[in-house]
This record gives C-alpha cells, sequence and structure tokens, in this order.
C-alpha cells in the first residue's frame, strides 16, 4: 500500500518505518527542510532503540523516503496518516493547529478520495473536525479514520511491530477493510483489532494512558503512607500486584513521571471533561500527586542538610523521564537540578542520551558529564533519577572512596540493601525503609 505520513517527530518517524518494513512504501513529510535533509542522510533525530537500523535498511530498499513537498505524497498515496504535535496550551487543552493545516492542506492536494488517519494524539471529536476541513478543500471524497498510537518510548519498535492491540476508529466498511489490510500482518500473534467509531477511539487513547498515570500516582501515594509507618512499598507491591484483578505494570513508586504522553493527555482529558461540564476529579489528585514526587527529594535534601545547600555538591544519575530515551519533557530530574541551584547546591549530571537535551532544558548551572563516577567525585549526595541499566550495579567501593558522604537518595528503588550495608552507605527511597549508616561530617 502506498502511504504517506506526516510529521517526522517520535509517532510519525516509528509509524512510516514499521509501515515500511512491512513492506508498504511510505513517503515521511515534515516542513522542517533540515531535519527532513538529515533524514535523508540516514541521522535521525530522536534516540530510541532499533529505529535507525530500519530507517536506514528501508531507505536502501526503497520503500520509505522523505521529502518536504506534501503535494506530491499525498498524491501518491491512498493513506494519510496526521502525525503532528498536539502540544499543551495553557489552559491544559491540546493545540490543534497543526492538525487543522494539514487536513485542509490534504484536501487541497487530493487527487483523488483519501482516507485521512489521525494518528497524533487529539481530543474527542477531532476526526469530525479533521473530516470537515479536507473535504471543505477538496472535490474529492475524504474519509478520516482515528488510529491512536500506544509506544512506549525505549520500546516503541516493538511495540508497533507486535502491538497489545490495535484501535481503529472509523465511519464506513471500506475504511475499516483498509486499515484492517494494514495492520494485519502486525497482528499475527493474535492481538486483537478493535473496531469502533472514531469518538470511541479518541477516547480510549486518553483513557489509557490516565488509567496508567493514575496507578503510578496512587503507588506514590501508598509509598508515602509506607514511609510514615515504616512498611515497604516494594512489598506491597509485589502483594497486590499478585491479585489478578489488578496485575504488576505500572505500581512502581518513584519520583513522578514524566514525558511527552502522561502529563499532556492527562491534562487534555480534564480539559475535554469540563467543556462538557464534568469535573474529572481523579485526575487533578494524580497530577497533585505527581508534582508532590518531584519534589520529594528537595524536601529529603532539606531534612538532611538544612535548605541552605551552599558548599554541598549533589550529582544526578539520570535525567531524561525514563531509560532508553533521550527525551527530558517532564522529566522530575528538571524539578530536583533547579530546586538544588536554587538552594545554592553545586549540581553535575549524566546520562547516557539526554545530555544534549537536558542542557536545552535545564539550562545554565549544572556541569554535565559523560562519567557517573566524575560526577559523584567530592560529592555529598547521589541522586538517582532515572533507572537506566548503566546505573543498577555500580562499583559501590568506588563510589565509596569518591563521595563525601556515602549518601544516596534512590529514586527508583534499584540499590540492594545489603551492598549499600557492606560499604557503609545511607540510602533514602520512596516507600522504602531507609538505610542508615553513621554519618560523615559535612564538608
Amino acid at each position: 500500500m502506498k502511504i504517506a505520513i506526516v510529521g517526522t517527530g517520535y509517532v510519525g518517524l516509528v509509524a512510516g518505518t514499521c509501515f515500511a518494513e512491512m513492506g508498504n512504501t511510505v513517503t515521511c513529510v515534515d516542513i522542517d527542510a533540515v531535519k527532513i535533509a538529515r533524514l535523508q542522510e540516514g541521522l535521525i533525530p530522536i534516540f530510541e532503540p532499533g529505529l535507525s537500523e530500519l530507517v536506514v535498511a528501508n531507505v536502501r530498499h526503497h520503500r520509505l523516503s522523505f521529502t518536504t513537498d506534501l503535494e506530491k505524497a499525498v498524491g501518491a498515496a491512498r493513506v494519510v496518516f496526521i502525525a503532528v504535535g498536539t502540544p499543551s496550551d495553557a489552559d491544559g487543552s491540546a493545540d490543534l493547529r497543526a492538525v487543522f493545516k494539514v487536513a485542509s492542506d490534504i484536501g487541497r492536494y487530493a487527487n483523488g478520495p483519501k482516507l485521512i488517519v489521525d494518528k497524533s494524539t487529539v481530543p474527542v471529536g477531532t476526526a469530525a473536525r479533521v473530516k470537515e476541513l479536507a473535504q471543505a478543500a477538496s472535490e474529492f471524497t475524504m474519509s478520516v479514520c482515528s488510529n491512536p498510537e500506544f509506544l512506549k518510548e525505549g520500546a516503541a519498535i516493538d511495540d508497533f511491530l507486535k502491538p497489545d492491540r490495535v484501535v481503529i476508529g472509523a465511519e464506513n466498511q471500506e475504511d475499516f477493510e483498509i486499515m484492517n489490510d494494514l495492520y494485519k500482518p502486525f497482528v499475527r500473534n493474535g492481538a486483537p483489532i478493535l473496531n469502533m467509531d472514531p469518538l470511541s477511539a479518541e477516547m480510549t487513547k486518553y483513557a489509557s494512558n490516565a488509567m496508567l498515570a493514575t496507578r503510578i500516582s496512587f503507588m506514590n501515594e501508598i509509598a508515602n503512607i509506607c514511609d510514615a509507618v515504616g512498611a515497604d512499598v516494594s512489598m506491597v507491591r509485589q502483594g497486590i500486584g499478585s491479585d489478578s484483578r489488578i496485575g504488576k505494570p505500572f505500581l512502581y513508586s518513584g519520583i513522578g513521571y514524566g514525558g511527552s504522553c502522561f502529563p499532556k493527555d492527562v491534562k487534555a482529558i480534564m480539559h475535554t471533561a469540563k467543556k462538557v461540564g464534568y469535573e474529572f476529579q481523579i485526575l487533578h489528585a494524580v497530577e497533585a500527586v505527581n508534582a508532590n514526587m518531584k519534589s520529594l527529594f528537595l524536601r529529603r535534601m532539606d531534612t538532611l542538610f538544612g535548605e541552605d545547600l551552599s558548599g554541598i555538591t549533589v550529582g544526578l544519575w539520570g535525567l531524561a523521564f525514563k531509560p532508553r530515551t533521550d527525551d527530558m519533557r517532564e522529566a522530575p530530574a528538571i524539578t530536583l537540578a533547579k530546586g538544588l541551584l536554587a538552594r545554592g547546591a553545586t549540581v553535575r549530571a549524566c546520562d547516557p542520551e539526554a545530555l544534549e537535551n537536558a542542557r536545552a532544558e535545564i539550562g545554565a548551572g549544572v556541569e554535565f558529564l559523560d562519567d557517573p563516577y566524575a560526577v559523584i567525585e567530592g560529592a555529598s549526595a547521589l541522586i538517582l533519577c532515572t533507572e537506566w541499566n548503566e546505573y543498577r550495579h555500580p562499583d559501590f567501593e568506588r563510589m565509596a572512596q569518591l563521595m563525601t558522604r556515602r549518601l544516596i537518595l534512590d529514586g527508583r528503588n534499584i540499590y540492594p540493601v545489603k551492598l549499600l550495608e557492606k560499604h557503609g552507605f545511607e540510602r533514602y527511597g520512596v516507600g522504602i525503609p531507609p538505610v542508615l549508616a553513621p554519618l560523615n561530617p559535612r564538608v
């Protein structure tokens, strides 16, 4: 099938590459000429494991190409995916200007009937507006389908090639058949293709992300109570996760969620609810809990050192909002770094992939280093923000020699008690009993 993907961000690039991998002819379009030129050279603008290799292979086999010429791409395609950004406005609503501009342009450039597919995360009712705008600009039949993405950064290729489910929201049987044929190669493992109306498909995307964000904030509330009463949230997680009605995913406590999806989508569904006269009370709490968790270790530092951190060096391991990505959007490390700097601390930080994005996001004041051990040399505290594999089994003996005070604030609860005790470390986690050691003097 001949496909055009408008937008070469995270979703568009992954989708276009995976469709090409299944033998389709895919043209990815973007208005950013510099980005397109780099993609044509095989230079990928984001870090996503496995993506670069697939892009290069499919370009080599002439199944995948990149262009700024939307008219040519639309003319050659039967199906046109919209995968442009929908950032949050100040009121929490999704900014749909790019989506609507592309919809009108597709109608204007269409040389025959087109199936337009909303791949961007968009509020309920967007498909109808996209169809209206495209049809108003075209003499040909424009139909619109909602096909939300459910990709996890760091595992997006696997998620697309082997999805849990595919959600298709369409208005007629012909569109369902086109989309079902397109996705059949991805569901040979028996995953369902769920056909529904566009409104329900749009709501499914927001409901999924809101539920996952809720699970995270719920477990962080449990963790806070565990801290207060002396219980261990990791044991509680195992106890409730073994219940088949609850399950194990997204029950890990930590210093909050971030990224491009959860924060934005929680705001957007709350805004949608408010527009129809309903107050989404649970999600107000989810947001509040998440904001509180991002500053949890700032409060811990206040308790341990006082609010003036002048003369204190703090190392941060991990900056991206999660492992296996360079995405810094809404990352807890941003709140921590800025809060530490505001208290007068000297802050050093490292991350395997996100250093450049972190420099742009956090700004001046932090010393960004490649070597995690250089980060903690002379430091009074290490804060583990992101649980990259590189940080899971460090050389504790070397760390003990480098640090002025053997103190770890473990934001993801990954370090084992026995090793910490063996090397004389103090450790504070999130909802787990602290590991206490004789305090070294503050230097």
